[in-house]
């Protein structure tokens, strides 16, 4: 029992320095231990914080990118449609100038075709009226050179008729 009286027996004295070595020990532990933990623990805790931060600010982006996206793919087809809306347009106001140019051709075509025919008739015409002349000048010089009776007549008539018609 005496040893256990002498741990006893030590006490006040004994308590007083372990409280100081324990004292020390929390102090050296939070000066050099807490500390930089702490430290450690708030640079992590901020790391965080902003990676928080810039992934948030991402997604922001990244919906603003979407909406632009979505709003230049509205303004794409749109202008797509206007394109085929102004060729259809442009191709329609062709067709019908080709058409307008095709109906003046054949208008023209027409009238000098026409004009032709009115020259050739004419040209016809000139050809049996000298035609005629001659063959009258032809029986007026028959008649001329003789003396005509009805019988003659007759015949000379008949002549000019078959040699014109």
């Amino acid at each position: 029992m005496e040893l256990y009286d002498n741990l006893v027996s030590l006490g006040a004295w004994n308590i007083i320095v372990t409280i100081c070595n324990t004292l020390i020990t929390f102090l050296i532990v939070k000066k050099f231990l807490f500390g930089p933990v702490r430290k450690m623990l708030a640079a992590r805790s901020e790391e965080v914080q902003a990676m928080y931060d810039e992934a948030e600010t991402d997604r922001k982006q990244a919906a603003a990118m979407k909406k632009d996206y979505t709003e230049s793919m509205a303004n794409a087809k749109q202008e797509a449609a206007e394109i085929t809306q102004t060729a259809t347009r442009r191709a329609t106001a062709r067709s019908e100038e080709i058409l307008a140019e095709a109906t003046r051709q054949a208008v023209d075509l027409k009238k000098k075709a026409e004009q032709s025919i009115e020259q050739e008739r004419k040209k016809a015409m000139n050809e049996i009226k000298d035609e005629i002349a001659g063959l009258s000048v032809m029986i007026a010089s028959k008649v001329v050179e003789k003396d005509i009776n009805a019988d003659d007549h007759k015949r000379l008539i008949e002549d000019f008729i078959d040699k014109v018609g």
